[in-house]
């Protein structure tokens, strides 16, 4: 399974958290973020990241074509409702948008993060995967 974790700043102290919680699972899948998120996950987790590009550098866009393109089966936005950047909220509504429009599970916060998370140690999202066969010509 593919994952994509992105945080607003005041909110990847908790995605680190969050990560390191669920370790054991993660480890498992491949994992993809925002260059800032994906080295602090990293660095405190061990975890193997493909790092994009910095949300400002368009790090959303690259995870949102993924979306696009089926490439991406959830994603982890955690994100700060009190924050004020036009910018940020944007591309929140726009990934947001992706994900309706491909059917991805997306988690806005941490409870939600942790059903989905639990859910994929079930095998809840395995349907997922059958968006990643190839047709047999």
């Amino acid at each position: 399974m593919n994952i994509a974790f992105l945080a607003h700043d005041k909110k990847k102290e908790l995605m680190v958290q969050f990560c390191t919680a669920y370790k054991s699972i993660l480890s498992k899948h491949n994992l993809f973020a925002t260059a800032t998120t994906g080295r602090l996950i990293a660095d405190n987790t061990g975890l193997p990241i493909t790092m994009l590009l910095s949300h400002k550098q368009g790090g959303h866009q690259q995870i949102n074509a993924r979306i696009a393109y089926n490439e991406i089966d959830l994603v982890l936005l955690f994100t700060d409702p009190n924050s004020n950047d036009v910018y940020d909220d944007a591309n929140m509504i726009e990934t947001i948008r992706h994900c309706d429009k491909q059917n991805v599970p997306i988690a806005t916060n941490l409870a939600s993060a942790e059903m989905f998370i639990m859910g994929i140690q079930r095998g809840d999202l395995d349907w997922r995967e059958m968006l990643h066969t190839k047709p047999r010509y």
